[in-house]
């Protein structure tokens, strides 16, 4: 959905941040509170304590035997030629590997010598692979995007997706946008009644999204800048969803609460989503939105709205609107997964992503190229590996899972994400220690082998009392088999009260064999009390005294300050590529 147009990118993005040696915890201080979701304004439903994505399905091509029958989407070029270098309007490449059917384009062959063809979902099986993703990693529901009125492209698309939610069992329901009517306010309510209701019967699917007994409709732009309408046009339009028995959402800009105007609208709604795509553009940025997303959330629970709050994996539009290629870097997960944590930090149990498969503004989380191999030769696209780290190419996908589990209160908060950056099974795993014995460690507290509370293994190694350094061990040179664009380190790090750490903090490794010699070292950053999974990759560590070699790791170390006696632990430090 094209809603980044009426965001001001260029004052939201902010400049990356390059640690040094001794960053402290405070500059990566993350808002910290109870891991229990608060209690939700109404039960558990088709939204209400589910992740829910925004499916366009707006793709098309010559031949695909669609009504349009030309590329939409794909290309912006007159006559509805094939998209080919100059004339494309999409920014992200799909993997595109499983699918059946596919299109010609005028590009070059992909780096791995394959035709560069593109998908459209007015075949059936692409919005059944689309749908039997969602299955796989745990989507539940889908809000199809809907611009227009009596026209069989979107009809046909729209059952489409009816069938495939109901072959694979997710829930979908309808999103107007207001900016692709002409009159929406008297336009959208013949279109539910005429069409969604009447020709098409999609709320008489068992797949489409109920929520307090009523089937669901949102209706997405009310208050943003360049949408018509005013206070009056949206109560008239939310009023009559609620006289049709429907839950209505409200899709709004991120400060919905100060447009004192439209707040009479806004209080209507059943559940608000305010829009946060490109409002932020790395790690920090996130973290400012906080603030806004826990007023945000106190005033729906105060006003008995349910909240719905918005993640996206990064942007950039320059093949099409221009911008700098990678405009909002996705930083190989880390910019979502900082959204998600920040959420579930928050007790908010209701998520949107942005989007499924917006290929044109490169927020899709649906399968994309890894690397160059996988895109045209001759023209310019974005690829997964932007960041310098490898990645599969569902690996916003299974981020997306993870995510969803962590909001949901499945697996616990936890700032670093658990996703892997390549699938089980392809993931290269070395391990530099298993933590199950305390041979050749030291440390400032009380060292012991904990068996009863570990991650893996028979043990883990446990540091007891108040003294900075935690866990230090030089040992017999490992050959990692990583590279420092590929690699990453991960362990599992235990702390029993985080609020008792002091602000300076360290994880070294080396093959110096001691500090500060041939070394990569990082801020440890945003603790939970409990296990967090830790995983920091070469491209973004601080290197002293020389360049560390993968190939003879040989030195690692924890240590950190505190203001009282505390119990850490560490199990299964490895490096994974």
């Amino acid at each position: 959905m094209r809603k980044m147009i009426i965001l001001c990118l260029a004052a939201m993005i902010g400049a990356s941040i390059s640690c040094t040696k001794k960053n402290t915890l405070a500059d990566m201080e993350h808002v910290q509170g109870t891991d229990k979701l608060k209690v939700q304004g109404s039960p558990p439903g088709d939204v209400v304590g589910k992740l829910v994505v925004g499916y366009q399905g707006w793709f098309s091509a010559t031949g695909d035997g669609s009504p349009n029958n030309h590329w939409v989407h794909w290309a912006g070029n007159a006559g509805g030629a094939a998209p080919s270098p100059g004339h494309q309007t999409f920014e992200l490449w799909p993997d595109m590997r499983e699918y059946t059917n596919s299109y010609q384009t005028g590009y070059a062959n992909l780096g791995n010598g394959q035709p560069a063809k593109l998908f459209s979902p007015w075949d059936v099986q692409t919005v059944n692979v689309h749908f039997s993703w969602m299955q796989q990693y745990g989507i539940d529901c889908a809000a199809l995007q809907r611009f227009g009125a009596g026209n069989a492209q979107l009809d046909g698309i729209a059952n489409r997706v009816k069938n495939a939610a109901e072959t694979y069992g997710r829930k979908f329901y309808i999103m107007y946008d207001i900016s692709g009517w002409n009159n929406f306010q008297s336009e959208i309510k013949t279109d539910w009644t005429n069409d969604i209701v009447g020709a098409l019967h999609l709320t008489s699917s068992t797949a489409y999204a109920f929520q307090n007994g009523k089937p669901v409709v949102c209706i997405w732009g009310f208050g943003v800048a360049g949408r018509p309408g005013d206070v009056n046009a949206y109560i008239d339009v939310i009023n009559y969803f609620k006289n049709q028995g429907c839950y209505v959402i409200i899709g709004g800009p991120r400060d919905w609460r100060s447009q004192s105007a439209n707040l009479p609208a806004f209080n209507l709604a059943n559940m608000i989503m305010p829009w946060a795509t490109g409002t932020f553009g790395d790690l920090p940025g996130a973290d400012s939105y906080v603030p806004t997303l826990s007023d945000d959330f106190a005033y729906c629970n105060s006003h008995g709205i349910d909240y719905q709050a918005e993640v996206f994996p990064g942007f950039a539009w320059s093949n099409w609107n221009g911008g700098a290629p990678n405009q909002i870097p996705r930083q190989h997960g880390d910019l979502m997964w900082e959204q998600f944590a920040n959420i579930r930090n928050q007790g908010i149990g209701n998520v949107y992503v942005g989007m499924f498969d917006e290929f044109d503004e490169a927020t899709a989380i649906a399968k994309a190229a890894e690397d160059a191999s996988m895109k045209p030769t001759n023209q310019y696209f974005l690829t997964l590996d932007a960041d310098g780290v490898h990645v599969s190419s569902d690996y916003y996908l299974r981020l997306t899972n993870d995510g969803a589990k962590m909001v949901k209160g499945q697996i616990s908060l936890t700032f670093s994400h658990p996703t892997p950056f390549i699938v089980n099974g392809t993931t290269t795993t070395t391990y530099i220690d298993h933590c199950d014995a305390a041979t050749g460690w030291t440390s400032g507290n009380t060292l012991s082998i904990n068996t009863a509370d570990k991650k893996e293994g028979t043990g883990a190694l446990q540091s007891a009392g108040s003294a900075t350094d935690e866990f230090r061990k030089s040992f017999t040179a490992i050959n990692t088999g990583a590279t420092a664009t590929n690699g990453s380190l991960q362990f599992w790090y235990y702390v029993s009260d985080a609020s008792k750490f002091g602000n300076d903090n360290q994880i070294e490794l080396g093959s110096g064999g001691a500090a500060d010699i041939n070394e990569y070292s990082w801020n440890i950053g945003t603790l939970v009390n409990g296990w967090n999974l830790i995983t920091k990759s070469f491209n973004t560590a601080t290197v002293t005294a020389g360049t560390p070699n993968l190939s003879a790791i040989n030195w690692f170390r924890i240590y950190h300050t505190k203001t009282a006696g505390i119990t850490t632990k560490v199990d299964a430090i490895t490096v994974i590529h």
